[in-house]
């Protein structure tokens, strides 16, 4: 009866092992997923800011009275950035979108500046590279969906914050004029 009671023990404490160990590496492929969206977002970002001097320097001489808007722009860049960790990102990101929409809105009055190619090349672009993130986001927001619920269910709970799982914040819509469909034409 010993060695039946010792078989059992060394069963269950092995199939509880092989729980465990299976969902730590679920939460780890978990965490690395929204890692991996993060950066895709994060290239996106960089192509966006690439892009915004270009942008600048084609409006800024047609522009000359709307030096509030340039300056707001560069700005928002500048703060996009410099911005510390990902919900610092994401609420900079978020001010730099609006700054980019009230430009583009404020180009509406420019009826030359809408003709240039460079600007309509431009905004081409980062129409583009706007479809790009907001693809982006949505993944990675479907992974920290994913992500977040790993670490609250049993048994990952267990161990989550010991292992130091924590919780990862979404992309979300802060603001009403965020909320807002920028009024962007693409033909003059």
């Amino acid at each position: 009866m010993t060695n039946l009671t010792g078989v059992l023990t060394l069963v269950v404490l092995g199939t509880l092992a092989v729980v465990l160990i299976a969902a730590y590496n679920s939460v780890v492929r978990s965490r690395n997923q929204v890692k991996n969206g993060w950066n895709q977002i994060d290239v996106q970002l960089k192509r966006r800011h690439d892009l915004i001097p270009n942008l600048m320097e084609t409006v800024k001489g047609y522009m000359k009275h709307e030096q509030q808007v340039l300056e707001n722009v560069t700005k928002a860049r500048n703060l996009a950035q410099q911005a510390q960790g990902r919900s610092g990102q994401i609420a900079a990101e978020g001010a730099l979108g609006n700054a980019l929409a009230n430009l583009f809105a404020v180009a509406e009055n420019y009826p030359d500046l809408k003709a240039n190619q460079n600007f309509l090349a431009l905004q081409e672009e980062l129409s583009s590279t706007e479809n790009k993130i907001a693809f982006s986001r949505q993944f990675y927001n479907d992974s920290v969906m994913e992500y977040n619920n790993k670490r609250q269910v049993f048994p990952t709970v267990l161990f989550a914050n010991l292992f130091n799982f924590s919780e990862e914040p979404y992309w979300k819509i802060d603001t009403s004029q965020e909320r807002e469909a920028p009024k962007i034409s693409f033909h003059s």
